[in-house]
């Protein structure tokens, strides 16, 4: 499974590979790191869908996640990537945005890796 984080923390990176390292080292997940909305556009134009799965940021400077979830949704129709969306803000503004946009789900920060590899379907061991 690919999957590409987009946030503009630049720890996040560090943070999921320290989580994720037994499913990286098996090779069940691959993560591609973005660090803003217009990187994330670019990555995404490259593969050409090859993401199936968005983990992004809401609150970013410049393209915010919110953007970059409405461009994705608009963009890749065949079928588009899963998007969950990932906040530190847990208001309901957000999440009806966000759900308005096509969002698949809606994490808070910080991020509960276990629920989140059982959103993934990823055994725990």
């Amino acid at each position: 499974m690919k999957i590409l984080v987009v946030d503009d923390e630049q720890d996040v990176k560090t943070l999921f590979e320290q989580r994720f390292r037994k499913e990286i080292k098996n090779g069940q997940v691959e993560f591609i790191f973005s660090f803003s909305g217009e990187d994330a556009l670019v990555q995404l134009n490259k593969w050409e869908h090859e993401a199936i799965l968005i983990l992004s940021d809401i609150n970013m400077p410049g393209m915010s996640g919110l953007q970059l979830l409405e461009n994705v949704k608009k963009k890749y129709m065949k079928p588009p990537p899963i998007v969950m969306m990932i906040t530190a803000y847990g208001d309901s503004e957000n999440h009806r945005i966000a759900t308005e946009l096509g969002a698949d789900d809606f994490l808070t920060k910080p991020v509960d890796f276990n629920m989140l590899k059982e959103k993934l379907n990823l055994k725990s061991s």
